[in-house]
């Protein structure tokens, strides 16, 4: 399976249950890869035939300045089914971190993977 990525996106989100978490957004970083869809990409070398990480990008960011969420898997959920949907990938894993939750751990989070079939 070929596959692009995208590494330590941090961005800033509404997510949190708890008060203080929901007083401010708070930065979190995403780890994405998506399935490639399709072979046409490596004969054409069009940024058309596979999907443009900088739009992606783009997109979640815009997602996370309207959307608020309360669980950090839901974030991841609605991250991945986003993707699939709107930029047509076969496949996407998404991996949320967010820091300063337990003060032990560097980071807490959560890391779904969903397809095209469902």
């Amino acid at each position: 399976m070929d596959t692009i990525f995208i590494r330590e996106l941090r961005l800033s989100a509404w997510v949190g249950v708890h008060r203080h978490e929901r007083a401010a957004p708070q930065t979190i970083e995403l780890n994405i890869e998506l399935e490639v869809p399709g072979q046409a990409l490596f004969t054409t070398g069009r940024v058309s035939d596979t999907i443009d990480y900088a739009a992606v990008t783009a997109r979640v960011k815009s997602m996370l300045a309207e959307e608020r969420f309360g669980l950090v898997e839901t974030l991841a959920d609605r991250v991945a089914r986003l993707i699939v949907q709107e930029f047509k990938t076969p496949r996407v894993r998404v991996r949320i971190t967010k820091f300063g939750a337990v003060p032990e751990a560097r980071g807490v989070g959560a890391c779904v993977e969903r397809t095209a079939t469902g």
